[in-house]
């Protein structure tokens, strides 16, 4: 799966962004990065614009919350009708509550963590998620370059989806490209997250459709969704 991240499209032209990306080879997930300038220190968008994009595509939408009080604010982009909806465990006063509220909502919940953050204190609280997003940058800002000892984690979690510990969708964020996709499909990633490696091409559609290329190529064993 390819969630092309619109942090990385024109802001003032976000439906042409969408559509540009979209049909039958195109984007499975759109990825919407809320950020507060609190959590982190960008700030970039809102509910309001992701219930207007939600009346402009058809593509699911995926929206990462990094944000400060998610079990507040979280569940509202649920009731709107975001796809999957992921908080950051750093952030989450109660996560396991916070997972029953986005799914009751009518979301998938996802579960973030950032590349300093270890993964085996959370394995019991993913065990409510649906989703697990690995941050392979630091939070905040796109453009940033790939950290590939994050890979470790994602190899954790995949050993434990495929043993059946864990149900969920392995997703990763930050840095990825035609460069480093293929390592991360080769750990196990489900999910890609790519900003500029999709936006700023000639024709962000094809480039979807270049990455999905390279992740079946890197791991032709795996039996992918999309």
């Amino acid at each position: 799966m390819i969630a092309p991240s619109m942090l990385s499209a024109d802001f003032a032209h976000l439906a042409d962004e969408a559509a540009a990306v979209a049909g039958e080879a195109g984007a499975d997930w759109l990825h919407i990065d809320v950020m507060d300038a609190h959590f982190v220190p960008n700030l970039t968008l809102g509910l309001p614009v992701v219930e207007s994009l939600l009346r402009a595509t058809d593509i699911p939408l995926d929206c990462h919350l990094m944000i400060e009080d998610p079990d507040r604010w979280a569940p509202g982009y649920a009731e709107a009708g975001a796809h999957n909806v992921t908080v950051h465990a750093e952030a989450a006063a109660d996560p396991v509550a916070l997972a029953r509220n986005l799914r009751a909502a009518g979301a998938r919940a996802g579960l973030s963590i950032k590349p300093d953050t270890p993964l085996e204190p959370w394995v019991e609280v993913l065990r409510h998620y649906d989703t697990l997003l690995v941050m392979s940058v630091e939070p905040g800002f796109g453009g940033q370059s790939f950290m590939p000892r994050v890979l470790d984690k994602v190899r954790t979690a995949r050993r434990l989806v495929d043993t059946g510990h864990l149900t969920l969708l392995v997703e990763i964020d930050g840095g990825i490209n035609a460069d480093t996709v293929e390592a991360a499909a080769e750990a196990g990633v489900d999910c890609f997250v790519a900003g500029s490696a999709v936006y700023g091409a000639d024709d962000p559609a094809r480039a979807v459709a270049a990455l999905r290329d390279r992740v079946r190529t890197a791991a032709p064993h795996r039996a992918w969704t999309a």
